[in-house]
């Protein structure tokens, strides 16, 4: 089965810095696939490479069979894969339905974007209720739902999330994590960081656990879950 990403020995740094140091792994279509790992540990990192965010220093990346080194950001996310970014990153000043719309800004077709747009308001209903009202005046949990739903607005063959329960409520993490099953069940193909371990792996098909750089374990979802060592590191279970 061809992936639909391929990442080989890829290595990144910031100055003299190497904060990646040559991981490899794959994402099929239709899979959740998530890096785990402590703070540093260059998940984040990964992710604004494979988006055009920051330069490789060596390796490959391959996205449905195409290179991507030196693409620029916006063709990747014409090529179908779309970022939502550790700390959100919207438009405060602008309107929920102004933050989607811009999601959508590589697209033309008016008809599809509504289509999505309702989508994006059916998966959360508070945004639809609140659509006119400025993206800033939101809490921090719906401030991630519209993240989230400003990267599908591209409609992207890959999501990467970045954190997506960061700081959020017990309450609202679950909400954000049944709607990522959600679009694991319609068949969405996900590339998740989370902080949360076990919630992380208890979606995921496939799982990598990061340390300074470096893939030090990998598996599915259920055995990394169930492995001792990732419970002691990671679950906080002696």
């Amino acid at each position: 089965m061809t992936a639909l990403l391929e990442v080989k020995n890829l290595r990144i740094a910031y100055g003299k810095i190497e904060a990646v140091k040559g991981i490899t792994f794959t994402v099929h279509t239709g899979q959740v696939v998530t890096l785990i790992g402590t703070n540093g540990a260059g998940k984040t990192t990964t992710l604004r490479t494979l988006s055009g965010l920051h330069p490789p220093l060596a390796g490959t990346i391959h996205f449905d069979g195409r290179p991507l080194t030196g693409i620029p950001a916006h063709d990747i996310v014409a090529r179908g894969l779309a970022h939502s970014p550790e700390g959100r990153h919207i438009f405060p000043r602008l309107t929920i339905a102004e933050n989607l719309q811009l999601g959508a800004f590589l697209r033309k077709d008016t008809a599809g974007i509504t289509k999505d747009t309702q989508r994006v308001y059916d998966l959360f209903p508070i945004l639809g209720e609140r659509r006119n009202q400025a993206a800033g005046t939101l809490s921090g949990g719906e401030q991630q739902m519209l993240a989230m739903g400003r990267a599908l607005m591209s409609r992207p063959k890959l999501l990467m999330l970045d954190e997506p329960s960061m700081g959020l409520s017990p309450i609202m993490m679950r909400k954000i994590m049944d709607t990522i099953a959600e679009l694991k069940a319609t068949g969405t193909t996900i590339l998740l960081v989370e902080q949360n371990a076990q919630a992380a792996l208890s979606l995921a098909d496939h799982g990598h656990v990061m340390e300074v750089g470096k893939i030090v374990l990998s598996g599915t979802g259920a055995d990394l879950l169930h492995d001792e060592s990732v419970r002691k590191a990671y679950l906080g279970e002696d």
